[in-house]
């Protein structure tokens, strides 16, 4: 395996390549933490690139607010009405998605230049220093992130996170994938979540602590299904989320050796794996995809996303897990994404 700076923007954008001695590679680059490509061998033994994004690490400086592959923070998905209390305190943050805050403000951890602080053979490891204040968030947080590339074909991403004072924290990695690397439908992909519930939502997205089992309904994927199969069903949430899925799933208790969730390609062959140790997974369907080109043409519902993440909107609900992270705290944990042929 090998770690090896591949190259470097005017502006100061570093390219990682990880390569795993099966010949699959991770192109990670600085700005936003991003996975730019990922090189996964199909069932033919062909290395397709299974991520979406741009060649030119420059264009993810504009990208439509798809947060391509990017390191998401301090805090993934929504805020209502973009304010929280903490300590007695009420905090304001960003409205970049209406009425609310989505991830991280106008300015997140996707559009920050990041450092790397190491390089090992398969691994590299980036930080970013947010400081007191940043998109309206209290406290000094220090954010590490650690991609490592394994001979079992797993692309492993390791979060850790230190405050000087209390705040939120609650990082995920934004990923769109499609499993046979062309990009022209996510709706073939065979789809399994190891859940059998999601968090109910308003009309702008946010949970407010009810929460819909999902047998027996359009959102149940406990039993692997095509990801059209329900897509175009007569429900409330669908029509929400613009004809698709993008939805925060709570994930079954499940140890680090079980899968949370799936994906699998029969045009490729490609079967994808998600392990966590966090509690829940947003999936999403790209439905505010809007037709623009960048490695592929990019469109409505041609990629979906597996967020890994904690409970959305927990600090204005009081059902939710916390995600406070208190000062001198260490926030600790990892998602792996595993790749094989079925």
């Amino acid at each position: 395996m090998k770690t090896l700076l591949a190259g470097k923007t005017a502006t100061g954008i570093e390219t990682y390549t990880l390569e795993n001695d099966n010949g699959m590679r991770a192109d990670i680059i600085t700005y936003g933490a991003r996975i730019q490509r990922l090189f996964v061998p199909d069932k033919d033994g062909k290395l397709i690139d299974v991520v979406a994004g741009f060649d030119d690490p420059e264009q993810f400086r504009d990208d439509y607010g798809t947060y391509f592959n990017a390191i998401i923070g301090r805090v993934g998905n929504r805020i209502e009405k973009g304010r929280f209390c903490l300590n007695g305190k009420e905090y304001t943050l960003y409205k970049n998605d209406g009425n609310n805050h989505l991830h991280g403000g106008k300015s997140g951890f996707d559009d920050k230049l990041w450092t790397v602080q190491e390089s090992e053979d398969g691994s590299l490891t980036l930080t970013y220093l947010s400081a007191d204040g940043e998109e309206g968030y209290p406290a000094n947080l220090r954010v590490q992130v650690t991609y490592s590339l394994s001979n079992d074909n797993a692309l492993t991403i390791a979060y850790e996170a230190e405050s000087d004072g209390d705040t939120l924290c609650s990082l995920t990695n934004h990923a769109y994938f499609n499993l046979d690397g062309d990009f022209e439908t996510a709706l073939d992909h065979e789809i399994f979540i190891n859940a059998d519930s999601l968090t109910d939502v308003d009309d702008e997205l946010i949970p407010h602590g009810e929460i819909l089992p999902v047998q027996g309904t359009a959102f149940d994927f406990s039993t692997p299904k095509k990801l059209g199969r329900d897509i175009n069903s007569d429900e409330r949430l669908l029509k929400i989320a613009r004809g698709g899925y993008d939805f925060n799933y709570i994930l079954r208790e499940h140890t680090a050796d079980e899968a949370v969730a799936a994906a699998y390609s029969a045009k490729s062959g490609i079967a994808m794996s998600v392990y966590t140790d966090r509690p829940c997974m947003q999936f999403y369907t790209g439905n505010f995809l809007s037709g623009f080109t960048g490695k592929k043409c990019y469109h409505y519902q041609s990629a979906f996303c597996m967020e890994t993440q904690g409970y959305p909107n927990a600090c204005n609900v009081p059902s939710f897990p916390n995600m406070t992270l208190k000062a001198g705290e260490k926030y600790r944990t990892s998602t792996k994404y595993k790749f094989e042929i079925k």
